[in-house]
């Protein structure tokens, strides 16, 4: 295997002179605000992660703040993330730090890796970056990165993958400046050794062995690939007067925590026309009679594993049916469903943005 102590040097010269990258957590060492950038970003882009970060900031600038905030006001900062057992975990953390650690996080790797929601990568970073502890991360750029360089073939989501990249990255490791190098790898896999890489501006093309072999296209390799299954949510927003019906999710699946309408999920694209509505809510809710429907075609929304499609169907009511009475929810006014937490999904009705209806 090439030299692993080569392609460091390379690397940290090629982050001392021609990196250019910038955030706002880098170069941090407020393990509040280096944590807190890790969990936003997990399955997020950094641009759409940036605004959000800088929110989280402003409004708890600390962990004693944000573990003294309220569960709904952070889940509607969180709004649009997705991934909401990030958000809840996010908060049993800072409570957990602000108890037992007096507002500060652990300096000790097996401490911080105890973390609920702190999984190793999100551990290495933090060790690394605030405590200059030696402790390599691998993230996607990383994989990439030593795939490509070192010509290896073995799939990086295999058992003997996780093993083998894991272990070659600690190998590589600057151990003096572990932070340094972490931020580097992970800058450099996203400025220059893209998916689609920018092989004549980098500076480790001589001695990469994908580059030298023609097998840039094919690293690093992947031995599955996500199947999606699909689903389909129709939300009855069921109104009276100036107030809408509207309940928590608690069951453990997407969106926990989070606010939806009334819904019913279906297999296959239901369709909806003004019969089956009809149909539908003398079925369920034994209602004869409505001031008006009108149904919205929801955006497609897409989750790592599914596809969300749906539809939100309007139904002005004269009088509160039985089952909604006793169901274990509130109504509110538009003013009031502003201040709760949706999933982004739903999100598209309450804002009115990319939506088509149809009245029926």
């Amino acid at each position: 295997m090439k030299n692993k102590k080569q392609f460091r040097e390379l690397l940290l010269k090629w982050n001392r002179k021609e990196n250019k990258r910038t955030m706002p957590w880098k170069g941090e060492k407020d393990a509040y605000k280096v944590w807190l950038s890790e969990i936003i970003l997990q399955q997020t882009r950094v641009e759409q992660g940036w605004n959000y970060y800088e929110r989280f900031i402003q409004q708890y600038p600390n962990i004693s703040a944000l573990a003294n905030a309220k569960d709904e006001e952070v889940f509607k900062l969180w709004e649009g993330l997705g991934y909401y057992s990030r958000c809840k975990n996010l908060l049993h953390t800072a409570r957990t730090v602000n108890e037992k650690y007096a507002g500060n996080f652990p300096a000790e790797y097996d401490a911080i890796l105890k973390l609920k929601g702190i999984g190793a990568y999100t551990a290495n970073a933090i060790a690394s970056f605030c405590f200059d502890l030696p402790y390599a991360v691998v993230d996607g750029n990383v994989l990439r990165v030593l795939s490509r360089y070192f010509g290896i073939d073995i799939p990086v989501d295999s058992t003997e993958g996780k093993h083998f990249f894991s272990r070659l990255a600690q190998e590589c490791l600057d151990k003096k400046q572990p932070g340094e190098y972490n931020q580097s790898i992970m800058d450099f896999g996203a400025t220059v050794c893209k998916p689609v890489p920018l092989c004549n501006h980098c500076p480790m093309k001589v001695t990469c062995t994908a580059f030298n072999s023609g097998n840039v296209a094919v690293l690093p390799v992947k031995q599955k690939s996500i199947i999606k299954k699909e689903r389909w949510l129709s939300y009855f927003i069921f109104s009276i007067g100036h107030k809408k019906f509207v309940q928590q999710r608690t069951a453990k699946d997407i969106w926990q925590n989070l606010h939806e309408f009334y819904p019913e999920e279906t297999t296959v694209n239901p369709e909806w026309d003004i019969k089956k509505i009809n149909t539908w809510l003398k079925t369920y809710f034994n209602i004869e009679k409505v001031k008006s429907i009108y149904i919205i075609a929801a955006k497609k929304q897409t989750l790592t594993h599914r596809f969300i499609h749906g539809y939100f169907i309007c139904v002005d009511l004269f009088t509160i049916p039985e089952k909604l009475q006793d169901a274990n929810g509130y109504w509110l006014t538009d003013d009031e469903i502003k201040l709760k937490a949706f999933p982004r999904f739903i999100h598209q009705f309450t804002q009115k943005k990319a939506i088509q209806a149809q009245v029926l």
